[in-house]
């Protein structure tokens, strides 16, 4: 098939190279000539493990390229593909502004094919439900102002990528969701993702723009419950990681997403529950979980602060090394992350900040100009009064302990992931306090 994909942001390109490797020829356009000239020599914006490389070849063999001329992308196609941002409005509803602009242009540049199926128009970025509707309507006064009809049919196709996994979980995904309206689109659709031998769930456009953020919303609701049960687990003395396990035991509950921590963030979490809940308050409802989800979640990085304020009292002077600043490991991304808050924090309490992180410090430095950031975990431990653990990046968790202890003017850790040895660490002589994690 030949496929656009318009927008090539963290999912566009993901998708892009994805849809490429299952051996459609695929167009990637954006209105960035920058960010396009560097995927088109093989450069990606983001860090994603095994992204570049896949682009690379993919665009080696002729499979894809990438344009700033969205009119010289139609020709052709099978599938049009809307992968745009959707940022949050202050009142926290999706912004469609940009969804709305490709949408106009697309009214303005598509032409009849001259032979096949008219094209499908996929919407694969989060948006509330009923957007479909929407960008049909745009793309029909659109036409109707030229005069013109020209048939095309209307999909759905939400992603579920986990950053640090993106392109893993697009070649390898749970389930394939693609809300169509016309048996049409639903089988072009169908055709374009055989190669993935995947489950594929049929639905309405309407069911397939709701089940993105219901996932999405779900998710955050099991994490924010484990962290506010590990509150409790605290106070009466109970390890939140053998509930965890206890729990995860029971298939009704299964064990993903039942870690205890200093709460999600990214690019996903935090703005879809915003935006479901912005939907549900234009439809005259409440979304009362989603309200106490919302909350605790943003008084998690607050409440293991008091944790270190409990160990250190003031932290004025003293000098805290911070390891982790992404909002998850595998990935540059800070967006949301818990790191932000808990830095805002110590600068104003007059703490001296180091901090290190693989592939954040680069986009974090930009935010906190007046932290130390070191070349190497080892030098971010050099005589610190105490380390919080905030990101479970590979190279903190496999990191010689043991042999560091000499390094730190005290060896006290906090760790915020509870991914640590708790056990091990005390043998060495550290003094270690993990999240409802009891001696």
């Amino acid at each position: 098939m030949m496929i656009t994909v318009v927008g090539t942001g963290y999912v566009g390109t993901t998708t892009t190279v994805a849809l490429a490797m299952l051996g459609h020829t695929v167009c990637g356009v954006d209105v960035d000539p920058v960010k396009v000239r560097a995927l088109q020599s093989g450069s990606l914006p983001i860090f994603e493990e095994g992204l570049e490389d896949a682009l690379r070849r993919e665009t080696a063999a002729g499979r894809l390229r990438f344009t700033c001329d969205l009119g010289q992308a139609l020709p052709g196609c099978d599938v049009i593909m809307l992968a745009v941002g959707t940022p949050p409005d202050e009142d926290g509803s999706a912004n469609l502004r940009a969804l709305e602009e490709v949408s106009r242009q697309l009214g303005r540049l598509l032409q009849p094919k001259a032979h096949g199926r008219p094209p499908v128009i996929a919407i694969k970025s989060t948006v509330p439900v009923g957007t479909g509707e929407r960008v049909r309507g745009w793309l029909l006064q659109e036409m109707i102002l030229r005069g013109l009809h020209i048939p095309f049919e209307m999909a759905s196709n939400p992603e579920f990528l986990r950053e640090g996994r993106a392109l893993h979980d697009a070649m390898h995904p749970d389930r394939v969701v693609v809300g169509a309206d016309t048996p049409g689109a639903a089988n072009v659709m169908k055709q374009m993702y055989l190669p993935l031998q995947a489950p594929l769930l049929l639905t309405s456009i309407r069911d397939a723009e709701m089940i993105k953020y219901a996932s999405n919303a779900f998710l955050a609701t099991k994490i924010s419950f484990m962290n506010e049960l590990a509150r409790l687990c605290e106070r009466v003395g109970a390890n939140i990681q053998q509930v965890a396990q206890g729990m995860g035991f029971d298939a009704r509950i299964n064990p993903h997403f039942l870690q205890a921590g200093i709460g999600y963030g990214g690019s996903c979490f935090p703005k879809d529950v915003q935006a479901l809940q912005a939907l549900a308050a234009q439809s005259g409802l409440t979304l009362q979980i989603l309200q106490a989800v919302e909350a605790v979640n943003a008084s998690q990085p607050g409440w293991f602060l008091q944790k270190v304020k409990h160990v250190l009292g003031s932290l004025n002077g003293q000098h805290i090394t911070v390891l982790g600043l992404t909002f998850k490991p595998g990935t540059d991304d800070i967006r949301e992350s818990p790191a932000i808050p808990i830095l805002k924090h110590l600068e104003e309490q007059g703490a001296q900040i180091t901090a290190f992180d693989p592939q954040g410090m680069a986009a974090m430095k930009q935010r906190f100009p007046n932290v130390t950031y070191a070349s190497t975990l080892q030098e971010s431990l050099r005589d610190a009064d105490a380390v919080l653990l905030l990101t479970e990046w590979k190279e903190v968790v496999e990191h010689d302990w043991g042999a560091s202890w000499s390094e730190l003017r005290q060896p006290i850790v906090f760790d915020g992931r509870n991914v640590l040895d708790s056990a091990q660490m005390r043998a060495w002589g550290y003094q270690y306090y993990g999240v409802a994690r009891p001696s």
